[in-house]
Protein backbone atom coordinates (compact mmCIF):
# COMPACT_ATOMS: atom_id res chain seq x y z
CA UNK A 1 0.00 0.00 0.00
CA UNK A 2 1.85 3.21 -1.32
CA UNK A 3 0.19 6.67 -0.19
CA UNK A 4 3.37 8.67 -1.99
CA UNK A 5 1.79 11.33 -3.98
CA UNK A 6 2.51 12.34 -7.30
CA UNK A 7 4.19 15.82 -7.77
CA UNK A 8 1.27 16.70 -9.99
CA UNK A 9 -0.81 15.75 -6.74
CA UNK A 10 1.49 17.68 -4.69
CA UNK A 11 1.25 20.46 -6.99
CA UNK A 12 -2.53 20.82 -7.59
CA UNK A 13 -2.83 20.40 -3.58
CA UNK A 14 -1.07 23.47 -3.03
CA UNK A 15 -3.16 25.47 -5.83
CA UNK A 16 -5.92 24.45 -4.10
CA UNK A 17 -4.71 25.62 -0.79
CA UNK A 18 -3.90 29.16 -2.18
CA UNK A 19 -6.96 29.87 -4.32
CA UNK A 20 -8.68 28.70 -1.00
CA UNK A 21 -6.95 31.10 1.41
CA UNK A 22 -7.24 33.97 -1.06
CA UNK A 23 -10.69 33.63 -2.52
CA UNK A 24 -13.32 31.86 0.07
CA UNK A 25 -11.43 31.88 3.28
CA UNK A 26 -11.69 35.61 4.25
CA UNK A 27 -15.74 35.19 3.19
CA UNK A 28 -16.55 32.45 5.88
CA UNK A 29 -16.56 34.47 8.87
CA UNK A 30 -19.48 37.18 7.51
CA UNK A 31 -21.67 34.30 6.06
CA UNK A 32 -21.11 32.16 9.24
CA UNK A 33 -22.00 35.05 11.69
CA UNK A 34 -24.86 35.46 9.02
CA UNK A 35 -25.84 31.77 8.39
CA UNK A 36 -25.87 32.81 4.83
CA UNK A 37 -25.13 30.51 2.27
CA UNK A 38 -22.11 31.89 -0.09
CA UNK A 39 -22.93 31.99 -3.61
CA UNK A 40 -19.79 33.89 -4.74
CA UNK A 41 -17.96 31.35 -2.69
CA UNK A 42 -20.06 28.55 -5.11
CA UNK A 43 -19.09 30.25 -8.10
CA UNK A 44 -15.39 30.47 -7.72
CA UNK A 45 -15.37 27.09 -6.59
CA UNK A 46 -16.87 25.97 -9.73
CA UNK A 47 -14.63 27.86 -12.02
CA UNK A 48 -11.59 26.58 -10.54
CA UNK A 49 -13.32 23.00 -10.86
CA UNK A 50 -13.77 22.13 -7.62
CA UNK A 51 -17.62 21.16 -7.94
CA UNK A 52 -16.53 18.45 -10.70
CA UNK A 53 -13.51 16.79 -9.78
CA UNK A 54 -13.51 13.38 -10.58
CA UNK A 55 -16.17 13.18 -13.27
CA UNK A 56 -14.72 13.01 -16.53
CA UNK A 57 -13.84 15.83 -19.13
CA UNK A 58 -16.26 15.39 -21.38
CA UNK A 59 -19.12 15.75 -18.92
CA UNK A 60 -17.50 19.16 -17.55
CA UNK A 61 -15.13 17.42 -14.83
CA UNK A 62 -11.62 17.44 -14.26
CA UNK A 63 -11.15 13.13 -14.38
CA UNK A 64 -9.26 13.43 -11.25
CA UNK A 65 -8.55 10.35 -9.28
CA UNK A 66 -9.99 9.82 -6.22
CA UNK A 67 -6.83 10.49 -3.86
CA UNK A 68 -6.67 14.35 -5.74
CA UNK A 69 -10.35 14.30 -4.40
CA UNK A 70 -9.39 13.57 -1.02
CA UNK A 71 -6.40 15.71 -0.91
CA UNK A 72 -8.45 18.99 -2.39
CA UNK A 73 -11.04 18.80 0.38
CA UNK A 74 -8.75 18.88 2.93
CA UNK A 75 -6.63 21.83 1.47
CA UNK A 76 -10.38 23.43 1.69
CA UNK A 77 -10.39 22.64 5.36
CA UNK A 78 -6.68 23.67 5.92
CA UNK A 79 -7.38 26.86 4.55
CA UNK A 80 -10.23 27.92 6.83
CA UNK A 81 -12.92 27.84 4.62
CA UNK A 82 -15.93 26.98 7.15
CA UNK A 83 -17.61 23.28 7.24
CA UNK A 84 -20.80 24.28 5.77
CA UNK A 85 -19.45 25.32 2.31
CA UNK A 86 -17.36 21.68 2.34
CA UNK A 87 -20.71 19.99 3.43
CA UNK A 88 -22.39 21.97 0.87
CA UNK A 89 -19.83 20.60 -1.99
CA UNK A 90 -19.80 17.57 -0.18
CA UNK A 91 -23.13 16.35 -0.95
CA UNK A 92 -23.56 18.47 -3.93
CA UNK A 93 -20.27 16.13 -5.91
CA UNK A 94 -20.64 13.26 -4.13
CA UNK A 95 -24.18 12.43 -2.89
CA UNK A 96 -25.88 14.09 -5.55
CA UNK A 97 -23.74 14.15 -9.00
CA UNK A 98 -21.86 11.31 -8.55
CA UNK A 99 -24.81 9.11 -7.79
CA UNK A 100 -27.03 10.30 -11.17
CA UNK A 101 -23.42 9.75 -13.10
CA UNK A 102 -22.67 6.11 -11.51
CA UNK A 103 -26.42 5.03 -12.01
CA UNK A 104 -28.34 7.28 -14.65
CA UNK A 105 -28.89 6.60 -18.60
CA UNK A 106 -26.93 8.65 -20.80
CA UNK A 107 -29.79 11.54 -21.61
CA UNK A 108 -29.64 11.67 -17.12
CA UNK A 109 -25.89 11.87 -17.19
CA UNK A 110 -25.63 14.49 -19.86
CA UNK A 111 -28.88 16.59 -19.02
CA UNK A 112 -27.35 16.93 -14.98
CA UNK A 113 -23.85 16.05 -14.67
CA UNK A 114 -22.27 18.90 -16.46
CA UNK A 115 -24.35 21.80 -15.05
CA UNK A 116 -23.96 20.19 -11.34
CA UNK A 117 -20.35 20.03 -12.09
CA UNK A 118 -19.72 24.01 -13.26
CA UNK A 119 -22.27 24.84 -10.28
CA UNK A 120 -24.57 26.54 -12.42
CA UNK A 121 -27.20 23.64 -10.35
CA UNK A 122 -26.78 22.96 -7.00
CA UNK A 123 -27.71 19.24 -6.29
CA UNK A 124 -28.91 17.51 -3.12
CA UNK A 125 -29.81 14.15 -2.07
CA UNK A 126 -32.71 13.18 0.32
CA UNK A 127 -33.19 9.85 1.78
CA UNK A 128 -33.11 11.19 5.69
CA UNK A 129 -36.83 11.40 7.30
CA UNK A 130 -38.11 12.09 10.86
CA UNK A 131 -38.33 7.62 11.42
CA UNK A 132 -35.83 6.85 9.14
CA UNK A 133 -32.13 7.44 9.49
CA UNK A 134 -29.79 5.57 9.61
CA UNK A 135 -32.70 2.65 9.23
CA UNK A 136 -33.46 3.43 5.73
CA UNK A 137 -35.57 0.32 5.58
CA UNK A 138 -38.11 2.45 7.86
CA UNK A 139 -38.66 5.07 4.74
CA UNK A 140 -42.16 6.09 4.60
CA UNK A 141 -41.30 8.16 1.64
CA UNK A 142 -43.80 6.24 -0.86
CA UNK A 143 -43.25 6.30 -4.75
CA UNK A 144 -46.59 4.84 -6.64
CA UNK A 145 -46.37 4.28 -10.78
CA UNK A 146 -49.06 5.22 -12.34
CA UNK A 147 -48.84 5.06 -16.23
CA UNK A 148 -46.21 7.24 -17.45
CA UNK A 149 -45.58 8.51 -14.25
CA UNK A 150 -44.49 8.26 -11.11
CA UNK A 151 -46.05 9.45 -7.68
CA UNK A 152 -44.10 10.50 -4.91
CA UNK A 153 -46.00 11.37 -1.28
CA UNK A 154 -43.77 11.48 1.61
CA UNK A 155 -41.26 13.66 3.65
CA UNK A 156 -37.31 14.19 3.96
CA UNK A 157 -35.09 16.21 6.15
CA UNK A 158 -31.52 17.07 7.66
CA UNK A 159 -31.19 17.70 3.71
CA UNK A 160 -28.06 19.58 2.88
CA UNK A 161 -28.73 22.35 0.33
CA UNK A 162 -32.36 21.48 0.03
CA UNK A 163 -33.37 25.07 -0.12
CA UNK A 164 -30.93 25.83 -2.89
CA UNK A 165 -31.03 22.91 -5.04
CA UNK A 166 -32.15 22.77 -8.72
CA UNK A 167 -31.98 19.26 -8.60
CA UNK A 168 -32.47 16.25 -6.14
CA UNK A 169 -32.04 12.05 -5.74
CA UNK A 170 -34.62 11.43 -3.54
CA UNK A 171 -34.94 7.62 -2.17
CA UNK A 172 -38.42 6.15 -1.49
CA UNK A 173 -40.12 3.18 -1.36
CA UNK A 174 -41.38 1.50 -3.90
CA UNK A 175 -42.68 -2.30 -2.33
CA UNK A 176 -43.02 -1.18 1.26
CA UNK A 177 -43.16 -5.59 2.09
CA UNK A 178 -39.70 -5.43 0.68
CA UNK A 179 -37.50 -3.98 3.07
CA UNK A 180 -33.98 -2.48 2.07
CA UNK A 181 -35.45 -4.09 -1.47
CA UNK A 182 -38.20 -2.15 -1.98
CA UNK A 183 -36.54 1.38 -1.93
CA UNK A 184 -35.88 2.91 -5.21
CA UNK A 185 -34.04 6.55 -6.12
CA UNK A 186 -35.94 9.28 -7.92
CA UNK A 187 -34.50 12.56 -9.62
CA UNK A 188 -36.84 15.68 -9.01
CA UNK A 189 -35.97 18.70 -10.27
CA UNK A 190 -37.23 22.17 -8.47
CA UNK A 191 -40.53 23.52 -9.29
CA UNK A 192 -41.92 20.13 -9.99
CA UNK A 193 -45.61 20.48 -8.72
CA UNK A 194 -46.05 18.88 -5.31
CA UNK A 195 -42.31 19.40 -4.29
CA UNK A 196 -41.55 21.88 -1.66
CA UNK A 197 -39.09 23.07 0.81
CA UNK A 198 -41.26 23.11 4.28
CA UNK A 199 -38.61 24.90 5.80
CA UNK A 200 -34.94 25.22 6.60
CA UNK A 201 -33.36 24.27 10.22
CA UNK A 202 -30.94 26.30 12.54
CA UNK A 203 -27.98 24.73 13.41
CA UNK A 204 -25.62 24.65 15.56
CA UNK A 205 -22.65 24.48 13.20
CA UNK A 206 -22.03 24.19 9.40
CA UNK A 207 -24.46 27.35 9.53
CA UNK A 208 -23.62 28.22 5.65
CA UNK A 209 -25.12 25.37 4.56
CA UNK A 210 -28.43 25.28 4.15
CA UNK A 211 -30.40 22.16 6.01
CA UNK A 212 -34.13 21.65 5.10
CA UNK A 213 -37.10 19.67 5.58
CA UNK A 214 -38.45 18.91 2.00
CA UNK A 215 -42.13 17.63 1.53
CA UNK A 216 -43.90 15.83 -1.39
CA UNK A 217 -47.49 16.01 -1.93
CA UNK A 218 -48.68 13.73 -5.20
CA UNK A 219 -45.61 14.77 -6.93
CA UNK A 220 -45.69 13.66 -10.04
CA UNK A 221 -42.16 13.03 -11.88
CA UNK A 222 -41.93 11.50 -15.76
CA UNK A 223 -41.12 7.19 -15.52
CA UNK A 224 -37.55 8.28 -16.44
CA UNK A 225 -36.97 9.85 -13.81
CA UNK A 226 -36.18 7.29 -12.21
CA UNK A 227 -32.18 6.52 -11.24
CA UNK A 228 -31.08 3.28 -11.93
CA UNK A 229 -33.38 0.09 -11.51
CA UNK A 230 -36.46 -0.28 -9.47
CA UNK A 231 -35.72 -1.95 -5.98
CA UNK A 232 -31.91 -0.90 -6.23
CA UNK A 233 -32.30 2.59 -3.86
CA UNK A 234 -30.73 0.88 -0.85
CA UNK A 235 -27.48 -0.38 -2.61
CA UNK A 236 -27.22 3.42 -4.44
CA UNK A 237 -27.04 4.99 -0.89
CA UNK A 238 -24.86 2.40 0.49
CA UNK A 239 -22.56 3.58 -2.49
CA UNK A 240 -22.34 6.79 -1.02
CA UNK A 241 -20.92 5.99 1.99
CA UNK A 242 -17.80 5.28 0.33
CA UNK A 243 -17.67 9.13 -0.63
CA UNK A 244 -19.17 9.86 2.84
CA UNK A 245 -16.47 7.94 4.82
CA UNK A 246 -13.42 9.33 2.50
CA UNK A 247 -13.02 12.46 0.48
CA UNK A 248 -16.07 14.34 3.06
CA UNK A 249 -14.31 13.25 5.88
CA UNK A 250 -11.19 14.93 4.50
CA UNK A 251 -12.17 18.77 5.29
CA UNK A 252 -12.56 17.97 9.10
CA UNK A 253 -8.49 16.32 8.69
CA UNK A 254 -7.90 19.74 6.89
CA UNK A 255 -9.45 21.59 9.93
CA UNK A 256 -7.51 20.02 12.49
CA UNK A 257 -4.17 21.22 10.35
CA UNK A 258 -5.71 24.81 10.43
CA UNK A 259 -6.26 24.70 13.81
CA UNK A 260 -2.74 23.13 14.18
CA UNK A 261 -1.32 25.85 12.30
CA UNK A 262 -3.43 28.50 14.21
CA UNK A 263 -2.54 27.44 17.48
CA UNK A 264 1.10 26.79 17.09
CA UNK A 265 1.94 30.35 15.72
CA UNK A 266 -0.31 32.11 18.85
CA UNK A 267 1.24 29.70 21.12
CA UNK A 268 4.47 31.12 20.27
CA UNK A 269 3.12 35.05 20.18
CA UNK A 270 1.44 34.90 23.94
CA UNK A 271 3.01 35.80 26.42
CA UNK A 272 2.45 34.90 29.91
CA UNK A 273 4.91 34.52 33.25
CA UNK A 274 7.27 36.11 30.94
CA UNK A 275 7.54 33.55 28.57
CA UNK A 276 5.73 32.47 25.23
CA UNK A 277 3.37 29.93 26.34
CA UNK A 278 4.37 27.36 23.93
CA UNK A 279 7.36 26.83 26.55
CA UNK A 280 4.61 25.42 28.52
CA UNK A 281 4.53 21.25 28.39
CA UNK A 282 1.00 21.88 28.89
CA UNK A 283 0.35 23.49 25.95
CA UNK A 284 3.36 21.50 23.79
CA UNK A 285 1.30 18.44 24.83
CA UNK A 286 -2.25 19.63 23.28
CA UNK A 287 0.22 20.93 19.89
CA UNK A 288 1.59 17.16 20.31
CA UNK A 289 -2.15 15.55 20.15
CA UNK A 290 -3.32 17.28 17.95
CA UNK A 291 -0.70 16.28 15.21
CA UNK A 292 -0.85 12.82 16.19
CA UNK A 293 -4.91 12.86 15.58
CA UNK A 294 -4.44 14.21 12.03
CA UNK A 295 -1.92 12.11 10.91
CA UNK A 296 -3.79 9.08 11.98
CA UNK A 297 -6.82 10.47 10.35
CA UNK A 298 -5.26 11.13 7.31
CA UNK A 299 -3.94 7.79 7.08
CA UNK A 300 -7.59 6.14 7.94
CA UNK A 301 -9.02 8.38 4.73
CA UNK A 302 -6.03 8.09 2.87
CA UNK A 303 -6.15 4.07 2.79
CA UNK A 304 -10.26 4.40 1.48
CA UNK A 305 -8.99 6.42 -1.56
CA UNK A 306 -6.38 4.39 -2.24
CA UNK A 307 -8.40 1.11 -2.53
CA UNK A 308 -10.93 3.04 -4.60
CA UNK A 309 -8.25 4.22 -6.88
CA UNK A 310 -7.21 0.95 -7.02
CA UNK A 311 -10.54 -0.53 -8.48
CA UNK A 312 -10.54 -2.46 -4.56
CA UNK A 313 -13.72 -2.67 -2.83
CA UNK A 314 -14.22 -0.88 0.48
CA UNK A 315 -15.51 -2.70 2.50
CA UNK A 316 -18.25 -1.20 5.38
CA UNK A 317 -16.03 -2.04 8.00
CA UNK A 318 -12.92 0.69 6.97
CA UNK A 319 -15.15 2.84 6.12
CA UNK A 320 -17.10 2.64 9.49
CA UNK A 321 -13.69 2.61 11.69
CA UNK A 322 -12.28 5.64 9.48
CA UNK A 323 -15.99 7.16 10.17
CA UNK A 324 -15.75 6.71 13.86
CA UNK A 325 -12.56 7.72 14.48
CA UNK A 326 -12.90 11.18 13.09
CA UNK A 327 -16.43 11.64 14.70
CA UNK A 328 -15.48 10.84 18.09
CA UNK A 329 -11.96 11.82 18.03
CA UNK A 330 -12.04 14.87 15.74
CA UNK A 331 -13.82 16.98 18.84
CA UNK A 332 -10.73 17.26 20.94
CA UNK A 333 -8.31 18.46 19.25
CA UNK A 334 -11.17 21.70 17.54
CA UNK A 335 -11.58 21.82 21.79
CA UNK A 336 -8.11 22.26 22.23
CA UNK A 337 -7.61 24.77 19.95
CA UNK A 338 -10.47 26.85 21.71
CA UNK A 339 -8.78 26.17 25.07
CA UNK A 340 -5.19 27.93 24.36
CA UNK A 341 -6.47 30.62 22.48
CA UNK A 342 -7.97 31.28 25.80
CA UNK A 343 -10.64 34.05 26.29
CA UNK A 344 -9.99 34.91 22.52
CA UNK A 345 -10.87 31.29 21.25
CA UNK A 346 -14.66 32.02 22.39
CA UNK A 347 -14.55 35.02 20.33
CA UNK A 348 -15.49 34.86 16.87
CA UNK A 349 -13.29 36.94 15.29
CA UNK A 350 -10.24 34.47 15.97
CA UNK A 351 -11.81 31.39 14.03
CA UNK A 352 -11.48 28.66 16.65
CA UNK A 353 -14.97 28.94 18.14
CA UNK A 354 -16.15 28.18 14.75
CA UNK A 355 -14.22 25.59 13.64
CA UNK A 356 -15.45 23.79 17.34
CA UNK A 357 -18.96 24.45 16.27
CA UNK A 358 -18.35 22.71 12.86
CA UNK A 359 -16.61 19.90 13.99
CA UNK A 360 -19.58 19.62 16.25
CA UNK A 361 -20.93 17.61 13.24
CA UNK A 362 -18.77 14.78 12.57
CA UNK A 363 -20.07 12.11 15.12
CA UNK A 364 -23.08 12.89 13.77
CA UNK A 365 -23.55 13.51 9.98
CA UNK A 366 -23.11 10.59 7.77
CA UNK A 367 -24.11 8.01 10.29
CA UNK A 368 -23.72 8.48 14.23
CA UNK A 369 -20.71 6.88 16.21
CA UNK A 370 -23.31 4.99 18.14
CA UNK A 371 -24.33 3.21 14.91
CA UNK A 372 -20.54 2.87 13.34
CA UNK A 373 -19.74 1.45 16.78
CA UNK A 374 -22.94 -1.64 16.25
CA UNK A 375 -21.77 -1.83 12.26
CA UNK A 376 -17.80 -2.38 13.56
CA UNK A 377 -18.98 -5.04 16.13
CA UNK A 378 -21.26 -6.47 13.43
CA UNK A 379 -18.79 -6.85 10.70
CA UNK A 380 -16.00 -8.03 13.17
Amino acid sequence: MDFALTEEQVMFRDQVLKFAKKEIAPRCQEHDLKAEFDWEAWRKMGEFGLLGLHFPEELGGGGADVMTSVLAAEALGEAGVDGGLTLSLGAHTYLCADTIFRHGTEEQKKRYVPRLASGEWVGCMGLTEPGAGSDAASLKTRAIRQGDAWVLNGGKIFITNGSIAQVAVIYAKTNPDAGHAGISAFIVEKGTPGFSVSRNLHKMGCRTSPTSVLSFDDCVIPAENLLGVEGNGFFMSMQTVEWDRSTLLAPFIGAVAFCLERSARYAQERVQFGRPIASFQAIRRKLADMKIFMEAARSLVYRIAWCKDQGRPVNHLEAAVAKLFMGDWSLAPANDAVNLHGGYGYCHEYDMERVFRDSRLAPIGGGTSEVQRVLISRLM
